[in-house]
C-alpha cells in the first residue's frame, strides 16, 4: 500500500533529532554530507539508547539562537508536509537551547512562533511538548513543567520526560509530574525503551501519564499489557528507532504486532527523522512487509493517535474526517 498518499498522525517526534542536511547547510555550510551522515545520523545498530542519543548533540548545538530555532522548526514542517503528516506533536527540551544566552522562555516563545508560522505555511497542524530529561535535577524539571503552564493556550500542549531511563532514576522528577497533575497539564513519559516493563510500571505509578513514549517492552509482561489496555494508556511506538537503540536485534522481533493484537492503544511514529533516518510512510511500509499490516492497522493506529493526541476536540474531529475520507478512497 502507498502510505505516502495517506494522511498521518505523528505523536512522538524530537525536534533536535530531525535536522535535514538542507537546514544543517543553512546553519553551518562547513558541514559536509559525509560529516552529516556520521555525526547527525545514528547507525542502523547502536550499542544502546545512550549511544543513540549522542547523535542528537550536533543537532541542539546548532539550535542556540532564535533564527536557528526558527529555521529548524520550519524545516521539520517541510519534512512533515512531504510525508503527508497532517498533525504532529513536536517535542524538545528547552533547557538544551540556552547555551548562547537565550532564556528558556525565549526558547519556547521562538519555537511556538515558528510552529505557528509552519502551520500557516504548510497546513500541517501541530502541538509542542516540552521535555525534561532523565539526568536533570529536580529544579530543572520544575522549570520545564512551569514553562508548559506559562504557555498554556498557545501551541504548547504537554509535558514529557526523555533521555536514558536506564541510567537515571525517577526521583528528581516526581515533583514536576505532581505539579503537572495538580495543574491539569497533559503528560506523556518515555519508558519501556532502555529498561523493561518495571520501568513502565514505575512511570505509571509515580508520573501518571496518559501516554507512554515507546513502551514497547511492556510486551514482556502480560499483566502490564492488560493494565495498559484496561486503563486506555496509549503507547507511542517507534519501530525503526527501537532497532537502532538495540532493544531488538531486528524488526521481525519487534513487539508492535503483539501490542496491537493485545488491543493496547498505540500509534506508529518516527521518533526522529535524522538520528533515525526515516519517515512515517516508511514505518508503516516496514510493518506491512514484516507483519502483513494493512489499511485496517493504519486506520486503527491513526484513530488511536487522534483520540490520544493533546489537541482540542474540534481539531480531532477534522483529523478523523480526513483519515476516514482517505481510507474510503482506497
Amino acid at each position: 500500500m502507498d502510505y505516502q498518499k495517506l494522511p498521518k498522525i505523528e505523536l512522538h517526534l524530537h525536534l533536535d533529532c530531525s535536522l535535514s542536511y538542507k537546514v544543517v547547510q543553512q546553519l553551518d555550510p562547513a558541514v559536509s554530507y559525509e560529516e552529516y551522515q556520521q555525526s547527525f545520523v545514528a547507525p542502523p545498530k547502536c550499542t544502546d539508547l545512550a549511544d543513540y542519543i549522542t547523535r542528537a548533540v550536533k543537532g541542539f548545538e546548532l539550535m542556540q539562537t532564535k533564527e536557528q530555532l526558527r529555521l529548524v522548526t520550519l524545516d521539520l514542517f517541510d519534512q512533515l508536509k512531504a510525508d503527508n503528516v497532517i498533525y504532529a506533536e513536536i517535542r524538545f527540551a528547552p533547557l538544551l537551547h540556552i547555551a548562547k544566552g537565550l532564556t528558556p522562555t525565549e526558547v519556547v516563545q521562538t519555537v511556538n512562533d515558528a510552529v505557528a508560522e509552519g502551520i500557516q505555511h504548510t497546513g500541517v497542524q501541530a502541538g509542542i511538548i516540552l521535555c525534561t530529561l532523565r539526568h536533570y535535577y529536580e529544579e530543572q524539571s520544575m522549570e520545564t513543567v512551569e514553562l508548559v503552564k506559562q504557555f498554556k493556550g498557545t501551541h504548547v500542549v504537554a509535558f514529557d520526560i526523555a533521555g536514558d531511563e536506564a541510567g537515571f532514576p525517577i526521583d528528581s522528577h516526581v515533583q514536576a509530574f505532581q505539579y503537572a497533575l495538580e495543574n491539569n497539564i497533559p503528560c506523556t513519559a518515555h519508558a519501556g525503551e532502555a529498561k523493561g516493563p518495571e520501568s513502565v510500571w514505575e512511570t505509571l505509578q509515580h508520573f501518571h501519564p496518559s501516554r507512554i513514549g515507546h513502551g514497547v517492552r511492556s510486551a514482556e509482561d502480560e499483566k502490564l499489557l492488560d493494565f495498559l489496555k484496561n486503563k486506555n494508556i496509549h503507547l507511542e511506538v517507534c519501530p525503526t528507532s527501537n532497532i537502532q537503540t538495540n532493544i531488538y536485534e531486528n524488526i521481525e522481533q519487534h513487539a508492535a504486532d503483539k501490542i496491537y493484537r493485545h488491543g493496547v492503544s498505540m500509534s506508529i511514529n518516527t521518533d526522529a527523522r535524522t538520528v533515525t533516518p526515516t519517515t512515517l510512510s516508511r514505518e508503516y511500509s516496514i510493518l506491512e512487509e514484516t507483519f502483513n499490516w494493512n489499511k485496517e492497522h493504519y486506520l486503527k493506529c491513526s484513530m488511536e493517535a487522534v483520540a490520544h493526541c493533546f489537541a482540542g476536540n474540534q481539531l480531532k474531529e477534522e483529523l478523523r474526517s480526513k483519515i476516514r475520507t482517505a481510507c474510503e478512497r482506497i
